[in-house]
């Protein structure tokens, strides 16, 4: 069995119950979403693309804020992507918002959403931190992106201002469900920048539960 059919396995092993309570349950941890939704600043006819929609819960807020723009998303898990195209029904949304199940590392917008025209904006909300090839994952993304284009990354910071008590708690939380912070990926980014790809900005968020990171494609 080849490694991307192994991941598929495992995330729908992992989300083929969790999935009916996950936007109930992750709403008190995977926090600066809405942060991240209320920065896009997206324009009319942009073509968007979650990396890791899960739920869909993030496309359904961008769509109905942006009534205009074309949106896209992507999942390892076939189990997570039955809740997602449940509640893009439900919403009113699925003539409009498209999600395909694909690994971030590889996948082509133009086989899965009929796309010829790069991407505009790519988002990675708290998936980097469980995606194996992350920065697989982020250099394709580079790849994709018009010139000018975005990657909008939202996951767990060092957490540096936070107690120890609730740092080391948290860490151990999100590792059951193999999620791990990964400093190297503002670490790439960095290199990114330093290479003349692109520029960067940064926010951290709750005392460095969380951070945004910006990156454009020059």
């Amino acid at each position: 069995m080849s490694e991307e059919a192994d991941t598929k396995d495992e995330m729908n092993r992992m989300y083929r119950w969790t999935r009916h309570v996950y936007d109930a349950s992750r709403k008190y941890f995977l926090l600066g979403r809405d942060q991240l939704i209320n920065t896009l600043r997206l324009k009319d006819g942009e073509h968007v693309c979650e990396v890791g929609c899960g739920t869909a819960r993030n496309l359904i807020k961008m769509a109905r804020r942006y009534p205009k723009t074309h949106f896209y998303g992507l999942d390892a898990s076939d189990e997570m992507l039955k809740t997602a195209r449940g509640s893009l029904k439900f919403s009113g949304l699925s003539e409009r918002v498209h999600v395909k199940q694909s690994f971030a590392q590889n996948f082509d917008p133009q086989e899965l959403f009929n796309l010829s025209a790069p991407l505009d904006k790519i988002l990675f909300s708290y998936a980097l931190s469980i995606i194996p090839p992350w920065q697989d994952s982020i250099d394709h993304a580079v790849q994709l992106l018009a010139t000018g284009g975005e990657i909008h990354i939202v996951d767990f910071g060092d957490m540096k201002d936070q107690p120890a008590w609730f740092k080391k708690i948290i860490f151990w939380w999100i590792s059951l469900f193999h999620v791990y912070h990964k400093p190297e990926i503002l670490e790439h980014l960095q290199d990114l920048v330093r290479n003349g790809q692109g520029t960067l900005n940064i926010t951290h968020l709750y005392n460095g539960y969380a951070y945004l990171a910006v990156f454009k494609k020059t």
